[in-house]
């Protein structure tokens, strides 16, 4: 059963005759919302969706918690406005905007920021601001009915801390947080508190101190894991998911789920968690240095909103899943299509077709022209949608703009910001130092190319016939299957290098039946002598390319005796999973250390490792490591190091770190 169907039936089991089920989200505008955050919104959608296809009312409930206080200045934002540290414990909705976009404040410019994202998706949502709930008294009673409660609140959250409490915190703890009047902060403290906990007397750091009466005095909010389960009761909530972290036993929810039923009276939603979204291949200008925010936005300008909805809805929320910066993308937009076109030909498994039907976009209509051929193709035309149209119609598949045309920035843009090594630019003069290093029978086999494009006049299934007929033409001695499919590679590889200087590109027959032949047939003609202009021009390698390191290795170490035995116990304490490197710098002043940022499943650790001789650290971004993520931190040249890598490490090879396969997901434990 489809995961989102097998929610919404426990919901109606839970309570069969509510008039209205609601689904609910939330998340606090600390900063652009990251698309990992988005799996929050996607999963109650498509829940929602499914209690509407059974017959029953649903409403998708979003909550901006933008009554929460600002605990820290992101990295991008302090670049721009620094001065906003001075603001830190004060709401966000009463932090400045720092942009120039007319945003009131600080909330709403991310607030507005994904609202108009989201409207790509079609995705209606009943927004809930939280400063306004507040603020106009929305959840006073609920603030009074928690403080009476307050000993019972403290006795649930101690239920799942591991330390005993110290003497008297219970009776100094108050779940509610006061806004000073006078600075706008958090840092207050409640030192009395009437009987019928209406009102109370507080000092704030700042040196002001004051009375609130809680049944009039809105300045004020619940501690997160209170308010939570009072909004639940509130809104009336039956269904909201969130990050595994808060499923665990110990986690949020269990904490609130407890003070949900036992302090409000209401049993707490379904939850499910999630697990978090993966980001492969981020390279080039899409690289976590250069600050780029991956938000919703920022993935609409590689993915139409059906693709980035079907990756959510074809995956459940217990597992994890890339968004793809390299040629990944390409493979998940081919396989949308597959998808796609079984569901428009009523072809589909179940699965599948609740899958399109969850992603697809009231109003919008999906053409299903192949992304990696608008990229191959485009990037050799510089993606003239006239050329483009002239190409595809030569190739027998012809688009038009109008089909295309949703695909085409998305294509030029994966190519420029995340792949410009994919990009595909015609040489504008011979290459004849790849020509003079040919033997014989590679010259050959060019001739031979070179006169049958010059003769013309045949098909594009004619033109791939010839292609591989030329290398049994070029060669005396009669090939086996296996010599001549190698010399076939080594004859396309030599007929890139000549037209594009790269080793591989787009498919050879389509690129030299779609492309004017008058812009590539010259640099295959070397039947007269090279030119000035040619002789003065340096290999590519030359010019691009730093001159490699080279070391010597000495002879292998001995080969050591195995170590002790230990028994299986002892081996499971090591806790061995994979890491994907993020990140990698020098060290100031470190001969030997790198410093690696890596993501291990859960969250980024740094860890530091003396491979500075073996790697430059742009070789290890994004590749996939074994850490020894449980050792316990120590300082290395200035930087603490929370794990160490596995490595093989010999006389004969040097350091080499043991790479994982990259189909491997991070956190994957090493057993």
């Amino acid at each position: 059963m489809y995961w989102a169907k097998a929610i919404a039936e426990q919901i109606i089991q839970r309570n069969p005759h509510k008039e209205e089920y609601v689904c609910a989200a939330g998340i606090s505008p600390s900063g652009s919302i990251h698309i990992g955050n988005f799996r929050d919104v996607a999963t109650s959608f498509f829940v929602a969706k499914a209690l509407r296809e059974q017959g029953k009312k649903a409403r998708l409930l979003f909550s901006w918690d933008e009554y929460d206080r600002l605990r820290r200045v992101p990295v991008n934002v302090a670049k721009i406005a620094p001065q906003l540290e001075q603001y830190i414990g004060c709401p966000y909705v009463d932090v400045p905007n720092p942009f120039d976009d007319g945003a009131k404040n600080y909330a709403r410019h991310f607030e507005q920021e994904f609202e108009q994202a989201i409207t790509a998706f079609g995705i209606e949502l009943d927004y809930r601001y939280q400063a306004d709930m507040h603020r106009q008294g929305c959840y006073g009673q609920y603030m009074i009915q928690a403080l009476k409660e307050r000993g019972r609140i403290f006795d649930i959250l101690s239920g799942f801390r591991t330390q005993e409490p110290k003497a008297g915190e219970r009776e100094a703890y108050y779940p509610v947080s006061i806004y000073c009047p006078s600075c706008g902060k958090d840092t207050t403290g409640i030192s009395w508190l009437s009987e019928d906990c209406r009102q109370a007397t507080y000092t704030c750091n700042c040196g002001h101190s004051g009375t609130i009466d809680f049944s009039k005095d809105f300045y004020c909010k619940l501690s997160w894991k209170v308010d939570w389960a009072m909004r639940w009761r509130y809104e009336g909530v039956d269904f909201e998911p969130g990050g595994k972290d808060h499923a665990s036993p110990s986690g949020s929810y269990q904490t609130s789920k407890i003070i949900s039923k036992e302090i409000f009276g209401y049993d707490a939603p379904l939850f499910t968690g999630y697990e978090f979204i993966g980001i492969k291949g981020a390279t080039g200008k899409m690289s976590g240095s250069s600050g780029l925010n991956l938000t919703p936005q920022t993935l609409l300008k590689l993915y139409q909103p059906e693709v980035i909805l079907w990756l959510y809805a074809k995956t459940d929320p217990l597992k994890a899943f890339d968004f793809c910066f390299d040629e990944g993308i390409l493979r998940q937009y081919f396989e949308f299509d597959k998808q796609y076109l079984e569901f428009l030909n009523n072809t589909p498994n179940e699965f599948t077709h609740t899958v399109m039907e969850n992603c697809l976009i009231e109003g919008r209509q999906i053409e299903p022209v192949p992304m990696g051929l608008l990229v191959q193709l485009g990037s050799i035309v510089d993606f003239n949608i006239e050329m483009l149209e002239t190409v595809f119609a030569k190739i027998g598949q012809p688009y038009t703009h109008a089909q295309f045309k949703d695909r085409l920035e998305r294509a030029r843009y994966w190519l420029s910001q995340c792949s410009p090594q994919s990009v595909n630019r015609l040489r504008s003069k011979r290459n004849w130092p790849v020509y003079e290093s040919l033997d014989e029978a590679g010259r050959k086999e060019i001739s031979l190319l070179h006169a049958y494009l010059a003769q013309g006049g045949y098909s594009l299934d004619e033109l791939q016939t010839a292609l591989y007929a030329i290398v049994q033409q070029a060669n005396v001695e009669t090939l086996d299957i296996k010599a001549q499919k190698a010399r076939q590679g080594i004859f396309f590889r030599n007929v890139y290098q000549l037209l594009l200087d790269k080793e591989q590109g787009p498919r050879l027959y389509l690129f030299l039946y779609a492309i004017e032949k008058s812009q590539y047939l010259d640099l295959l003609d070397f039947s007269t002598p090279p030119t000035e202009d040619e002789l003065a021009v340096k290999p590519p390698s030359a010019q691009l390319e730093p001159a490699q390191k080279t070391k010597e290795y000495g002879p292998p170490d001995t080969v050591a005796p195995i170590k002790d035995q230990i028994d299986l116990e002892y081996f499971n304490q090591l806790d061995l999973r994979v890491c994907r490197v993020v990140k990698c710098a020098e060290i100031r002043k470190s001969h030997s250390n790198l410093k690696l940022t890596l993501f291990d499943g859960l969250g980024e650790r740094e860890i530091v490792s003396s491979i500075k001789g073996e790697y430059e650290p742009q070789e290890l971004i994004g590749k996939k490591i074994i850490v020894l993520t449980n050792l316990r931190p120590t300082r290395l040249t200035g930087v603490n190091s929370h794990g160490m890598l596995l490595a093989g490490t010999n006389n004969a090879c040097g350091c080499q770190v043991i790479f994982v396969d990259d189909i491997v997901p991070e956190g994957t434990q090493i057993k």
